[in-house]
């Protein structure tokens, strides 16, 4: 931890040496964020199967490198995938949309609701599928060519003679089937999952008969009509999951727990056996603190064994399926952090402990690649907490080796050969690099080096190291950025820039340190900027996250507050002139901080923002606050309805109205509280936006926070 520190006050001094005059726009830091400011890449890269040449593209061609030729080649442009398309009379396009290699010689791709095939060097359409306008869901299986999909609420199947099969028929709408459940929690992204060589399909069925409808109001019509979601609410009824399997050649379906319509437990990281021959689940309790790994059946569905159980007096969060060997089939990968850090345990399908794989404190951020030697390639926090890096590690022997040299945030693609992968990483000081090295970590050849694209601008000074938690004992990440043309004998305004929460990390060594541009543009209009990641937020292990439990809000109140002291030790910072502003989470501890903290906020905004945990959904709201019977108290203290009388300074909230992750009866209960105690408080709703302001409406939301801060604060 010393060595890192130390290098990370290396990097307190401003990463452009060269800085210009021109000034960021608002437009810019939205707009130009992801176009000219963004720093040079290879878009869609991706190796070309197990081949070793790999391919990136624009919308109108794809270039083909290899690991030993720089050379780029054009391997296919648009008018020749159209000539193609032509020929079996399909739909043309209008420029190509991403591709996925499925082997050396052929690649696909959706466009719109057309899914093709292109084999190569033929640049031919060897298969096509066209989906039903409303499909979405779509799930491939290549060998076979063919796709499953959702439509409304069934699931079906179909070919390439484009005759879909339903695999479900349920009208009731109350029963929706492959899609995503339990609100994309415990790392549920699909609701459809093919088994290993197609012969069956699995999906997700929930059930939400005794979940309300929750209204949200559509005003795009000539009468604003009702538009109802299902959002079970903390304490309240929530949907009752089971999942499907559907046999191909049979034509028939069967149901894993359908039968248990009481006990709310979530199905979590569905694996396939090799052989097809069971389904593996880990069965989360509502009350998200006892997990089952177990194993099914596909003949029948029914329980073939309960392979082991882990629990945890606060939660557990099971977010990674199995990962079974290649050359050991009888053992899996399992990922836990019953130790207190993510890492990779071995087990066998009886479930007995094999080895722990690797252990420290540390996280395994991501597993990229189990190849057919069983070398395990992953993502992992072991140099720092603030870096992800590359290792290798030999499931047989523990013989591990780190691939990535460079300090900074690497992101990795492995060969399937798994003798190179392509480096793509980005520090404090390297805006990005993509390199190609080999399965020892050796730099092979540097692909592409991303020159700085703010090099025209007058950039701020930013500095990244580390602070005490309230503690006294802990130490948190923290990023500073001071105003341009700094003078240290200036008194400055300040900005605290906070999320706080479960997932989300603000402060890395990667490009911009991981700030927005919005942050450095305020800088540049006179602001000291400062984030610090508290307790409760990402990559640091499970006791620096769960420590919010039972209380959202309070631990990491008063970790910012510790920025707060640094920013009071800073003689440059005007304590009188102090703001803050976050969204979601980071809108809550916006609130959190100012109605707990009277006057020492001047001005504050808050995107967003959950006011009362009793408002929140099931999955999330319960693990980290458990049900508001079990936990009145806990609800009781962090509710901000109760302090809203208590805020002092100029706040703005703002809030999408159809907003379906926090509903807007947060805010407007809010709101509510401080009419009521005659509070005044200013308020902004973007109508047709959700959780997140998107598109065009956010360059407006950009520009309403900066005004408000120039106004109130500057």
């Amino acid at each position: 931890m010393k060595h890192t520190i130390i290098f990370l006050i290396s990097l307190s001094i401003s990463y452009i040496t060269f800085a210009q005059n021109k000034l960021l726009t608002v437009k810019d830091v939205e707009v130009g964020a992801r176009r000219e400011f963004y720093p040079s890449y290879l878009q869609n890269l991706q190796w070309q199967g197990k081949s070793l040449n790999f391919t990136y593209q624009d919308y109108n061609t794809i270039y083909q490198q290899s690991v030993t030729n720089a050379n780029a080649v054009t391997l296919i442009t648009l008018a020749e995938i159209n000539v193609a398309l032509k020929k079996d009379k399909l739909d043309t396009l209008v420029n190509i949309p991403y591709i996925t290699w499925e082997n050396e010689n052929e690649f696909h791709f959706i466009a719109e609701n057309n899914w093709y095939a292109i084999k190569m060097p033929e640049k031919q359409v060897i298969a096509s599928i066209k989906f039903p306008e409303e499909a979405a869901n779509f799930k491939l299986f290549y060998s076979k060519k063919l796709a499953a999909y959702t439509l409304k609420n069934n699931v079906f199947v179909i070919g390439t003679n484009n005759i879909p099969k339903a695999i479900t028929n349920d009208r009731n709408s109350d029963i929706v089937n492959g899609d995503i459940v339990s609100r994309n929690e415990f790392g549920i992204n699909d609701g459809i999952f093919w088994s290993p060589t197609g012969n069956y399909i699995a999906f997700y069925r929930k059930d939400n008969s005794k979940v309300k409808n929750y209204p949200l109001v559509d005003i795009t019509t000539r009468e604003a009509e009702l538009k109802n979601i299902k959002y079970p609410m903390a304490g309240m009824a929530s949907e009752h999951i089971s999942l499907g399997v559907y046999n191909i050649s049979t034509n028939s379906s069967l149901f894993i727990e359908k039968d248990d319509t009481i006990s709310e437990k979530y199905l979590t990281n569905i694996t396939w056996s090799p052989d097809e021959s069971s389904i593996y689940i880990q069965v989360l309790n509502r009350l998200q603190n006892h997990m089952k790994l177990n194993k099914y059946s596909v003949k029948d569905g029914s329980l073939a064994k309960t392979l082991f159980e882990e629990q945890n007096d606060k939660y557990m969060e099971p977010l990674n399926p199995l990962l079974f060997l290649n050359k050991t089939p009888g053992q899996f990968i399992y990922q836990s952090r019953r130790d207190g850090f993510n890492h990779a345990y071995l087990y066998t399908t009886e479930g007995a402990l094999v080895s722990q794989l690797t252990s420290g404190n540390f996280e395994i951020t991501d597993i990229l690649l189990l190849d057919s030697n069983d070398h395990l390639f992953y993502t992992s926090t072991e140099e720092s907490p603030i870096e992800q890096h590359t290792y290798k590690l030999n499931t047989r022997t523990g013989q591990k080796a780190k691939l990535t040299r460079d300090a900074g945030t690497h992101r990795v693609l492995v060969n399937q050969n798994s003798k190179y992968c392509i480096d793509t990483y980005s520090s404090t000081q390297v805006p990005r690099s993509i390199n190609i090295i080999s399965a020892t970590g050796k730099i092979e050849r540097n692909i592409l080096t991303a020159q700085n694209p703010l090099k025209n601008y007058n950039m701020p000074e930013m500095q990244i190291s580390t602070l005490k938690a309230a503690d006294g004992k802990t130490d948190l990440y923290y990023r500073l950025i001071k105003p341009i043309d700094f003078d240290p004998n200036k008194k400055y305004p300040a900005i605290i820039y906070v999320y706080g929460g479960p997932h989300t990390q603000l402060v890395t060594n990667s490009w911009l340190g991981g700030a927005r541009l919005w942050d450095h543009m305020m800088a540049q209009k006179g602001y000291v900027v400062l984030t610090v990641d508290s307790r409760g937020s990402s990559n640091r292990g499970l006791v620096f996250e769960n420590i919010i439990h039972r209380q959202c809000g309070v631990t990491e109140m008063q970790d910012q507050l510790e920025g707060v002291k640094l920013l009071k030790q800073l003689n440059f910072v005007d304590m009188d002139r102090l703001g803050v502003h976050g969204w979601s989470y980071g809108g809550f501890m916006t609130l959190t901080m100012m109605v707990n903290n009277p006057g020492m906020f001047k001005t504050g905004v808050a995107g967003g923002p959950v006011t009362d945990w009793k408002y929140y959904e099931v999955m999330y709201g319960e693990r980290y606050m458990d049900t508001p019977t079990e936990n009145p108290v806990g609800y009781e203290k962090t509710s901000l309805m109760a302090q809203a009388k208590n805020l002092k300074g100029k706040l703005l909230i703002i809030h999408g109205a159809v907003d379906p992750t926090v509903v807007w009866q947060n805010s407007l209960d809010f709101i509510q509280e401080c009419i009521k105690n005659q509070v005044p408080v200013d308020y902004f709703v973007y109508p047709l936006s959700e959780h997140n302001v998107r598109g065009y409406d956010r360059i407006h939301l950009m520009g309403k926070i900066t005004d408000y801060f120039e106004d109130h604060l500057k």
